[in-house]
């Protein structure tokens, strides 16, 4: 992004200068999967966490606007017929603020990021629930994934 600060926004999805992969681009998906401790883990479903990174989001906004760099925003991925909010560069550049100002204060690090999504159309009428709710963590210190594997092909795969 233009004019976003380099530090607060590098690594954040879509942040690269040019896209390696899209969707279509694979012939064959694969699936992997991963046994992992989360640790101490910054659980974006805990209240007191929200709060912290509702602190963050204020001090990140201010140090942004005082260096003269664009704050960045959340966008929707091209043709989402639910425009939810789904390219997240704020909310990926506010939480590695946090993360900085926590360690900078002492506070120990955080080996994993949870957060709760909502997305999709309403799962049916009246619903709070929607089609493509889906926890997502971040795992940031390498010694808290255990192991990784290749998922057996379910005997319905096998026989198509």
């Amino acid at each position: 992004m233009a004019g976003s600060s380099p530090a607060m926004t590098e690594g954040c999805i879509g942040q690269t200068p040019r896209r390696l992969v899209s969707r279509g681009d694979f012939k064959e998906p694969a699936v992997i999967g991963a046994v992992f401790d989360l640790r101490n883990c910054f659980d974006l479903v805990a209240r007191e966490n929200l709060e912290m990174l509702k602190d963050a989001h204020v001090s990140f906004r201010d140090f942004q606007e005082k260096s003269g760099y664009e704050i960045p925003k959340n966008l929707s991925a091209p043709k989402d017929r639910n425009l939810d909010r789904v390219l997240r560069y704020l909310d990926c550049a506010v939480i590695k603020h946090f993360h900085t100002m926590a360690e900078r204060s002492g506070l120990p690090k955080f080996d994993t990021v949870r957060g709760m999504f909502s997305e999709g159309a309403p799962l049916y009428e009246g619903s709070g629930f929607k089609e493509k709710n889906h926890v997502q963590i971040a795992v940031r210190t390498d010694e808290c994934i255990l192991g990784v594997f290749h998922l057996r092909p379910s005997p319905a795969a096998a026989e198509a």
